[in-house]
């Protein structure tokens, strides 16, 4: 594992740093596009349930441990990633808000309980899975709760993916945040 200049921006682990995972390619949310994110969601994040899915390095969901969220669970199919975002867990003090699923995505949401009040959601920008994994998240959602999907500038997120409803899209650089609710009557 190589310690990173990736960070945590905001919270009681600001400053703390990330492990990422050598021989392992991603790309994690920057630490301007997490202060915007985190500037959108206010307060929804505090004693909020986490489900970060295509987690990586596991920033959004430390992040949003570190500024008060309840809980939060890690999905992330690459080993590697897994393990650092455990020794991240591990150094800010999480370990018991925090659980890490390792698993492929859609399938892997079999493997989680319950509903959430904020779902991150950053797969790869070539994923060929990520709409059919939004598509299954309006069951996954509390009421009042929001999808925050990051994907690349040039791609067009749908609109209403099964029950949800696309509130707001953010652009930011190559980067773009969708902001999800569910729809109206559900």
């Amino acid at each position: 594992m190589a310690q990173s200049r990736l960070r945590i921006t905001g919270g009681r682990a600001r400053g703390l740093p990330i492990t990422e995972p050598r021989g392992t390619r991603l790309r994690p949310t920057s630490g301007l596009v997490r202060e915007a994110i985190f500037n959108i969601i206010g307060d929804l994040v505090v004693d909020a349930r986490v489900l970060d899915l295509y987690a990586g390095t596991g920033a959004l969901g430390l992040e949003a441990l570190s500024r008060g969220a309840r809980e939060a669970v890690f999905v992330e199919g690459d080993g590697a990633a897994c393990q650092a975002i455990l020794q991240t867990i591990g150094r800010a003090g999480f370990g018991a808000q925090a659980k890490v699923v390792r698993g492929r995505l859609p399938g892997a949401l079999a493997s989680v309980e319950g509903k959430f009040d904020l779902i991150f959601m950053d797969p790869p920008y070539d994923s060929d899975t990520a709409e059919e994994t939004l598509t299954e998240l309006s069951e996954r959602l509390e009421q009042g709760g929001l999808v925050v999907y990051e994907h690349g500038s040039r791609y067009n997120p749908p609109d209403r993916p099964a029950g949800l409803a696309l509130q707001e899209r953010r652009v930011y650089g190559d980067t773009a945040i969708g902001l999800y609710s569910l729809q109206e009557g559900r």
